[in-house]
């Protein structure tokens, strides 16, 4: 196990211990006859009041509880730290000389007689110590009792040194000591193990272990913000925190506080240890003058646990050294001069401090003696009311800006150091504080709140040369109302998210004189047009120094694409005709991957080093901080015209509720569905209630993703009822020919035409056009847009106003946009339309490629061949006709230098392309043989689905396109469209599926006659050792276990073919197939009296034989069929004679979600349908609702 993943594990088990064990310190120390309630009363009164500020009652005792595991976690590993670091004698929870087993040190050390003066200043203490150890003192714990008395003396003998990590004796925190601390099992033994004296040598394990800690808290938060909960005090450390890698805290601390000082001092060797260092340009004038190292302050106004001071603390000291300063007297000179932190959680400011205190005495092994406290500084609410308030600030009408600053923190805990308290304000609040006596203000604890008013003050409005920080990511829509109406209020240009409001804030705390800001943020502010203003000022009065791009993956402790973020450094009046330097480590997918890229282009020629102006940016759309343009690129966006200004992209209409007003188009009956409408108007006229929509979907082009219709009956009425929920926008756009996208879109952005009869979701933005549709989405598909998109959206969402700004070059004279030959894009559209149309999920599906393909007296495999030469053909057609549209567009944009032009035969979205629909994760590959094999294995999947559409009805041999698609179709209606079927469907509309040749007429045997009708008697048998071997098992067996799942897959577990099964998973002993478009209130009678029962019969006839026979093998089977008898018995006493008896109606309208819930335990369970009974339950808009007489047996509670 690598020991970030011990970390890991160790900080989630301690919480969880911990957080059970002080509870239940808690309730003992708590309950009414505890012997703490004699011997601590102060304490305790202390204790029940923290609960009574943090709720009462049981939410306050959970909140002291999860408060105080904390404080036990950081005091734990504070000890362990000491320890393997030598700090205490002895030590406090480790064993000696290194062990990671066995008894602390300070135990064993006790049981010898030895007790340090300096702790036990009490004898009464030692005394009782050593009679626990030697039995003098009787106790159901000895050594337990013993060791908690020896570490509670050590932690309030080092909280003298350490006041924010320990508490002093008698303070209700030692009461909370959780039990049984010497268990193997503990968390302190577990401390030991997991935080190796290698681990230990580096102070910034602190910080993973703060990040690790409170890993599932976190977790607990963002769930609370999927469903819609806000952030306030009590979520916003655990969801904001974020532990910096050492490497950008590096590349933040060397390009600010190593920046300043390498300008003053140009000869310093401090830049020999800075290995992230960008060099400035020569002839740099204006900077911050810095002399001497004290006036080198740095603010961390986010410290968390500290990482960014701590290096910091690195650099200063060898500043200091340089500058002939004693190494005893430095540690103590940056604590008081330089360093400052402030942190709304209390924990990780302890650990912060604990940090910087721990690097002091690394450095100067007498520190700790006579320490100086770090400036690291929790802000925290204070309020005081009116009374209160006129004697610190007066009555008069002059003084309201005083009472302002003296209420300035009633909620600082949520907002922290955003707070900016009034600078002019504050000396006449320190004069007013120090005019009047502490005892005028001892009532209620005022003066020390007084005083922590304007301590908290002093750290927010003086200015420092350096303020770097990586601060909390938050989304507004996850903000609660105090922190949304701040930042709203005072960051109207930041508001967006919390990262951009503490950018602003940040810059009011560094130096007006070039100080330095230096971050990590979300690099969301570089190119959204909410942040636009904000980027704006930016470029213009405090423009970027350096910049670290980085984009996606920056942080492995994380993963996934969530956070994509960017370092950089501003700085104060930086004029916007320098240039900066930017790194482009975004093609990184690590942590490690991105410093590779870093250090390459810090020590080598790199294509992926920039330098840009801040004018040039300012110049692009929305002064996107697009570094990386060519000139080529820069002179496309300045001269092209905005596409926005030719054909304006549009946002389609949000529903509010998607489970009431879209169905997939296969679920409702195709008699109401219209797909050609050309205008609201013969919509409405048609009478249908479905339509088309356009919903985005996974990344294809030029044709596809047309999988849903929705409820637009009489002109979309229910929907204009539904709102203000719903929101309609661009209706007079609706069923007009369109190209649309996919808004969100991880990586390659793709385009597709629309004919005439959609309506877009607001997840599919769209334009309309006239006749030269075919021409912009040429340009739109080609590699040109792509790459001038990556400066537009360079994250994974495509918005309407991104593209509007995408820049189209004209041909002067007749200012249109210059034609491509038309027959590209054509061609283009039309290979991706017949892929579309080649598999039954649409629409437009006519038959089996496999079918189409079938020659006179051509076998299977024949037609297989053909339909493998044909995929492969159209996605080489495509990728050619891809390649002339790329190379045609880039040289239209003298780009052809820039953008790739070549396509990946992988990355051409035909679903029929096995090299695109089979590609392998990256870094792996695949054989032809493979591909093959895969693309073989589908298309007999796909003709099986084929084959049982037939069986069905739903498709013919004969007539193309689906045939019976409408609610209660039955085979009257088929033969009246086919009257003399090549293969004729099944009449009942029940298709048995069972493990054996119990039926004349199961599903093997039918699809075996639709076999031999398809592709002739005589390929039966070849046919089906083909089949067989490509499923590598029989058909039979398929059926029975396979075939369902991948319907369910196919249908996007919105079956139209139901399976009714005695069990709920595919090992039911008795199953049939029925097809929803067929299902009438008779149709489960029909599975009951004609199938169920009969199966029974059947079963009773055999085991009877099999009883007759002596072999063991016979009375095997015997056993077999009297269990499948007992299931099939309970099953229909239990469940489908109940339900049959009810002879349940449904409503295509209503959904396959609906309607297969109300079947509950009739039909084999669907995993992702089953969990949204509970939430279908409360819908009180289908036809037919659900309720609990629909409910499952099964079903967990």
């Amino acid at each position: 196990m690598t020991v970030t993943r011990m970390l890991k594990t160790f900080a989630a088990s301690a919480r969880s211990q911990l957080m059970a064990e002080v509870e239940a310190r808690l309730m003992a120390v708590l309950s009414p006859a505890s012997t703490e309630r004699e011997e601590f009363p102060g304490a305790i009164k202390a204790l029940e009041e923290r609960i009574r500020r943090h709720g009462g009652d049981a939410a306050g005792r959970q909140r002291v509880a999860e408060e105080q595991a904390y404080v036990w976690f950081n005091r734990i590993i504070a000890l362990r730290f000491m320890d393997a670091n030598g700090y205490t004698s002895p030590a406090l929870v480790s064993p000696d000389g290194g062990a990671t087993v066995g008894q602390p040190a300070v135990l064993a050390a006790a049981k010898r007689g030895e007790f340090d003066p300096q702790v036990f200043t009490r004898p009464d203490l030692a005394e009782r110590i050593a009679s626990l150890l030697n039995g003098a003192i009787t106790s159901s714990a000895p050594q337990e009792e013993a060791y908690g008395l020896l570490l509670s003396a050590y932690c309030a003998y080092w909280s003298r040194t350490l006041p924010f990590m320990f508490a002093p004796d008698g303070d209700y925190t030692t009461l909370l000591m959780p039990a049984d601390m010497l268990a193997d099992s503990s968390v302190r033994a577990q401390a030991v193990r997991a935080l190796t004296a290698e681990a230990c040598r580096n102070v910034e394990v602190i910080g993973w272990l703060y990040q690790f800690y409170i890993a599932e808290r976190k977790a607990e938060v963002f769930a609370g913000f999927r469903k819609r909960q806000k952030a306030g005090a009590a979520e916003i450390p655990a969801a904001t925190q974020l532990f910096t890698p050492d490497w950008i805290v590096r590349y933040l601390v060397e390009n600010s506080v190593g920046r300043l000082w390498m300008l003053n001092h140009p000869d310093s060797h401090l830049i020999d240890q800075m290995a992230y260092y960008i060099q400035p340009a020569d002839g740099e004038v204006d900077f911050l003058r810095i002399t001497e190292p004290e006036q080198l302050t740095v603010m961390d106004p986010c410290c968390g646990s500290g990482h960014i001071l701590t290096y910091a603390f690195d650099l200063l000291y060898t500043i200091y050294e340089e500058e002939g300063y004693a190494p005893s007297e430095i540690p103590t000179l940056i604590l008081t001069h330089n360093l400052y932190g402030t942190e709304i959680d209390p924990r990780a400011a302890a650990l912060a401090a604990f940090a910087l205190m721990m690097k002091a005495r690394a450095c100067q092994r007498r520190f700790l003696r006579k320490p100086i406290q770090p400036h690291i500084r929790v802000i925290e609410p204070v309020e005081f009311n009116a009374t209160e308030l006129n004697q610190l600030a007066g009555t008069e009408d002059d003084t309201q800006a005083g009472r302002y600053l003296w209420q300035s923190f009633i909620h600082a805990d949520v907002l922290g150091s955003l707070i900016a308290p009034d600078v002019a304000a504050l000396p006449g609040a320190k004069e007013r504080l120090a005019s009047i006596t502490s005892d005028t203000l001892d009532i209620s604890g005022l003066h020390s709140r007084a005083e922590q008013v304007v301590a908290q003050a002093e750290y927010l409005s003086r200015s420092y040369a350096v303020v770097a920080t990586n601060p909390p990511y938050m989304g507004s829509s996850n903000m609660g109302q105090v922190l949304s109406s701040w930042v709203k209020k005072h960051h109207p240009q930041a508001k967006s998210d919390l990262f951009a409001a503490f950018i602003e804030r940040c810059l009011k705390l560094a130096d007006a004189e070039h100080g330095l800001v230096s971050m990590i943020t979300m690099q969301a502010w570089m190119f959204l047009g909410s942040f636009e203003k904000l980027r704006r000022h930016i470029l213009r009065d405090v423009p970027p120094v350096t910049m670290l791009h980085l984009g996606e993956r920056a942080f492995d402790s994380i993963g996934g694409e969530v956070v994509s973020t960017t370092a950089f450094v501003l700085e104060q009046g930086r004029s916007a005709d320098k240039a900066c330097e930017y790194i482009r480590t975004v093609p990184g997918n690590s942590e490690a991957e991105k410093e590779h890229l870093l250090r390459d282009a810090l020590t080598d020629a790199s294509d992926l080093r920039f330098s840009a102006r801040p004018h040039t940016l300012l110049a692009l759309p929305g002064a996107r901080l697009a570094y990386w343009l060519s000139p080529a690129m820069t002179r496309a966006f300045t001269m092209g015209k905005p596409l926005g200004e030719v054909a304006a992209p549009k946002q389609g209409l949000a529903t509010a509720d998607n489970a009431r007003f879209l169905r997939q188009w296969f679920e409702v009956s195709r008699s109401r569905t219209c797909f050609n409408s050309d205008s609201r108007e013969t919509a409405a006229a048609s009478g249908a209630k479905w339509f088309p929509h356009l919903k985005g979907g996974k990344f294809r082009k030029w044709w596809g993703n047309q999988d849903y219709v929705i409820n637009w009956e009489h002109d979309g009425a229910e929907l204009w009822d539904f709102r203000p929920r719903s929101v309609i926008r661009n209706p007079d756009s609706y069923f007009k020919p369109a190209i649309s996208w996919s808004r969100l879109s991880n990586g390659d952005i793709g385009f597709r035409l629309s004919s005439c009869g959609f309506i877009e979701n607001d997840k599919s933005p769209f334009i309309v056009s006239d006749s030269s549709n075919q021409v912009l989405l040429s340009l739109l598909n080609s590699s040109t847009t792509n790459h001038l998109m990556a400066a537009l959206a360079p994250t994974i969402m495509f918005e309407i106003g991104q593209l509007s700004e995408l820049p189209l070059f004209y041909n002067n004279e007749s200012n249109h946009i210059p034609i491509v030959g038309s027959s590209t894009a054509s061609k283009l559209i039309h290979l991706f339309q017949n892929d579309w149309n080649a598999y039954e999920t649409s629409w437009n599906f006519q038959t089996s490629p496999l079918i189409q393909r079938t020659r006179s007296g051509g076998s299977l495999q024949d037609a297989l061949e053909r339909w493998w030469q044909d995929s492969l053909c159209a996605a080489r057609e495509a990728q050619a006709l891809e390649i002339e549209n790329n190379r045609y567009w880039a040289e239209i944009y003298s780009l052809q230098d820039e953008v790739p032009i070549k396509v990946p035969l992988n990355r051409v979205s035909l679903t029929s392309n096995p090299y695109f629909r089979y590609a392998p994760n990256k870094g792996s590959a695949r054989t032809d043989e493979e591909y093959l094999h895969l693309f073989t294995v589908d298309a007999i999947r796909d003709l099986i689905s084929y084959g049982v559409g037939c069986l069905f009805g739903r498709y013919s041999l004969d007539v193309p396109g689906p045939i019976l698609a409408n609610q209660g179709s039955s085979i009257q209606d088929f033969l009246e469209i086919v009257p003399q079927p090549t293969f004729t469907p099944d009449e009942d509309g029940v298709i048995p599926i069972t493990s054996g040749e119990w039926f004349t007429d199961d599903i093997v045997t039918r699809f075996r006659s639709f076999l031999a009708s398809a592709f002739g008697k005589e390929h039966l048998e070849a046919n089906l050792r083909l089949i067989e071997d490509s499923l590598s098992k029989s058909l039979r067996e398929y059926f029975v276990k396979d075939f369902y799942k991948d319907h369910c897959r196919r249908y996007s577990n919105r079956p139209i073919y139901w399976m009714v099964s005695s069990r709920p998973d595919n090992k039911a002993s008795f199953q049939a197939l029925i097809y929803l478009h067929r299902y009438t209130s008779d149709t489960l009678n029909t599975v009951l009296g004609d199938y169920l029962r009969e199966f029974q019969a059947k079963l009773r006839a055999e085991i009877g034989h099999l009883e007759r026979s002596k072999t063991a093998a016979d009375q095997k089977r015997a056993d077999a069929h009297r269990k499948a008898l007992t299931e099939c018995e309970d099953y229909e006493r239990d469940i489908l004679f109940p339900l049959a008896s009810r002879r349940l109606s449904i409503d295509l309208d209503d959904g396959v979600l609906v309607n297969y819930l109300r079947f509950g335990e009739a039909l084999q369970e669907i995993p992702t349908i089953e969990k949204k009974r509970r939430d279908v339950q409360t819908w009180t808009w289908p036809t037919h609702q659900l309720t609990s007489e629909d409910g499952v047996k099964w079903l967990k509670p």
